[in-house]
């Protein structure tokens, strides 16, 4: 195995419980550095998503600059209620202290572009919200994304329904237009869709093994049972399973072999009546469209499960 220095990233968030997985799991990892988190609406509004950020963030012991965006999508468009599966503080009810810092001035757009600029070639951004935040930074520079070693977006359903819709997953169906943006800026774009996060489950019995010790134990017990519940509303306790999108995203940035998948031409339908916010990947094989971003299909989850639990300290079965 050869040693490699930590992968710099830029996580981009709306912070809801999975949201809250993906910042820990990247502070956690020794394979990663953390170097800045941008916010955005959706989970909850922006007071909601950045106090939650800064919180997570000071819990695991974390100073990353917190830098606040998108109040609002690109155009009137109202985004799903996230309420049913992250809570009216989108915490799943957890309650953990505001953080002693506030968060940074400078706007998350005109931060993504200054680091892009200052490092180009060399940051990987890891976008779990709605991708307004990325969408603003492109109109600041239309090359934004081709500077970026790489754009990681938790979003989209390829060849399986959606999640908000029977077309649309969540962050796409939430600000189409700037979805559609980002896919098409050019440069190296995952799209890290339900096709794949539906197979990174937790467990009943995963939450049975969180450490009291942990900093962070009482986030992720009141956090995680009220996710396993919102999933599981008719299924018992002991039998329930909810999907990790954000922490996945997160993963593959840093290990993009844990899946494996094609490029496809992707674009998103922003019209629609029906399929609105929904991720349009054409598989014909000779299509004339160009394939703009990979689209990860098949998780090793064993291996997943792996590197999810032992980053986070969890005890292995």
């Amino acid at each position: 195995m050869v040693n490699r220095p930590p992968l710099p990233i830029l996580l981009d968030v709306d912070t809801g419980i999975d949201d809250a997985l993906a910042l820990l799991y990247a502070h956690l990892s020794p394979e990663l550095q953390l170097l800045g988190v941008t916010t955005c609406f959706g989970n909850g509004d922006l007071s909601i998503t950045t106090r939650n950020t800064l919180s997570v963030l000071e819990l695991a012991g974390s100073d990353a600059p917190v830098h606040p965006g998108a109040a609002t999508p690109l155009a009137d468009w109202s985004g799903a209620p996230a309420e049913a599966f992250h809570g009216q503080n989108g915490l799943g009810g957890a309650v953990i202290p505001d953080a002693t810092r506030a968060p940074e001035i400078e706007p998350a757009a005109e931060y993504l572009v200054r680091m892009a600029n200052e490092r180009p070639g060399e940051l990987t951004l890891v976008a779990v919200a709605r991708l307004t935040n990325v969408a603003v930074a492109l109109s600041l520079d239309p090359a934004f994304v081709r500077k970026l070693r790489g754009l990681y977006v938790m979003g989209g359903a390829a060849f399986v329904s959606g999640n908000v819709t029977a077309a649309a997953e969540a962050n796409i169906w939430g600000d189409p237009e700037a979805a559609h943006k980002a896919f098409h800026a050019g440069g190296d774009i995952t799209m890290v869709g339900l096709d794949v996060t539906h197979q990174a489950l937790f467990t009943d019995d995963d939450l049975a093994g969180v450490d009291p010790r942990w900093p962070y134990a009482g986030l992720l017990r009141e956090a995680l049972e009220f996710y396993l519940r919102a999933y599981n509303p008719k299924i018992p306790k002991g039998a329930r399973t909810a999907p990790l999108h954000d922490p996945l995203a997160v993963m593959l940035a840093e290990t993009p072999d844990l899946a494996r998948g094609d490029r496809y031409a992707v674009s998103v339908e922003r019209a629609g009546t029906l399929t609105r916010g929904a991720t349009v990947v054409d598989a014909r094989p000779y299509s004339p469209e160009e394939k703009n971003v990979r689209v990860p299909l098949k998780l090793d989850v064993a291996r997943f499960r792996r590197r999810f639990l032992s980053r986070l300290g969890w005890r292995l079965s």
